[in-house]
């Protein structure tokens, strides 16, 4: 990907965290079969981590105490607290309403780089995010009417979420910059393994996998959803953050739950066709957000 330009290269790095971060949804579903909340949070900060010190430990030399200072709070943020809350909001609520209300991420990004981060956002990237955010509510909306028996009370850890997701995007454009993707990615979750995994001991989970198979198939998905789904895409999230705008970066958020619906019908989860109008519009805001200026 690095021979494309940067304005080719950041759309094939949004497409391609799409399809994977999309399809995380279905994995943590699948995985919450056989374990807990508690369990698919913790097992997936704890294998992401390995992987990546595994491959970027050296990347970690480098860095300056000032650099560390800033990377515990963006790796709590983004790779501490956000696995066991997706998982916590999923016992509760399908996979493609969790990553509808993900995509609250790009407005969140806005409001905190403007309140925070003395950002600068021109006025049809407000637009494109309020284009998106009322796609959005229209999915919230469709899904309610479809599912009412569902706990949307429990959308408000995906939203904690986001926020923490928006803050880690400003504090990498703006603290982190000088940085490699991997070094970034690599120290966050280095940040969060050593409380992920006493977490997983606290957990009961070695009991679990050994009295219950349904536990052992679901390790097989969040390991899947580790390697691929956590370690690789947030090293291309931060590559992309570094060759965009945070708000472009963000914007993945908006096409997360197009992949992940798709899953969801498959898995049996339902859709119509106000869901599918609720998908275009915020695609429309994709567009708007991203658009050049003429």
């Amino acid at each position: 990907m690095g021979v494309l330009g940067g304005n080719h290269q950041k759309w094939l790095y949004l497409v391609f965290l799409a399809l994977i971060w999309g399809s995380s949804f279905i994995l943590i579903k699948k995985a919450l079969l056989g374990l807990t909340a508690l369990q698919v949070g913790g097992l997936r900060v704890v294998l992401a981590a390995l992987t990546l010190l595994f491959i970027g430990f050296r990347s970690l030399r480098k860095l300056s105490g000032n650099d560390w200072k800033w990377l515990a709070l963006a790796g709590l943020l983004s790779s501490f607290f956000p696995p066991f809350l997706f998982a916590l909001a999923q016992t509760e609520l399908d996979s493609g309403i969790t990553a509808i209300f993900n995509a609250t991420t790009p407005l969140l990004t806005t409001i905190v780089g403007i309140a925070l981060f003395g950002a600068l956002i021109a006025k049809r990237q407000i637009i494109g995010v309020v284009v998106g955010l009322i796609g959005v509510v229209a999915l919230i909306l469709t899904g309610m009417e479809l599912v009412p028996d569902q706990h949307y009370g429990y959308a408000i850890f995906i939203l904690l979420s986001a926020l923490g997701y928006a803050l880690n995007i400003n504090i990498i454009k703006t603290k982190l910059a000088h940085l490699g993707p991997l070094a970034i990615t690599t120290a966050s979750f280095a940040v969060a393994v050593v409380p992920s995994f006493f977490l997983v001991l606290y957990s009961g989970f070695f009991q679990r996998i050994a009295e219950r198979p349904e536990a052992v198939t679901a390790f097989w998905y969040v390991l899947i959803l580790a390697i691929v789904g956590t370690a690789l895409a947030n090293i291309y999230f931060n590559r992309l953050i570094k060759v965009s705008s945070p708000v472009f970066a963000a914007s993945v958020t908006y096409l997360i739950p197009v992949v992940a619906i798709f899953w969801g019908v498959l898995d049996g989860e339902a859709i119509n066709g106000y869901q599918l109008l609720g998908g275009s519009i915020i695609l429309c805001g994709v567009w708007l957000v991203n658009r050049k200026k003429t």
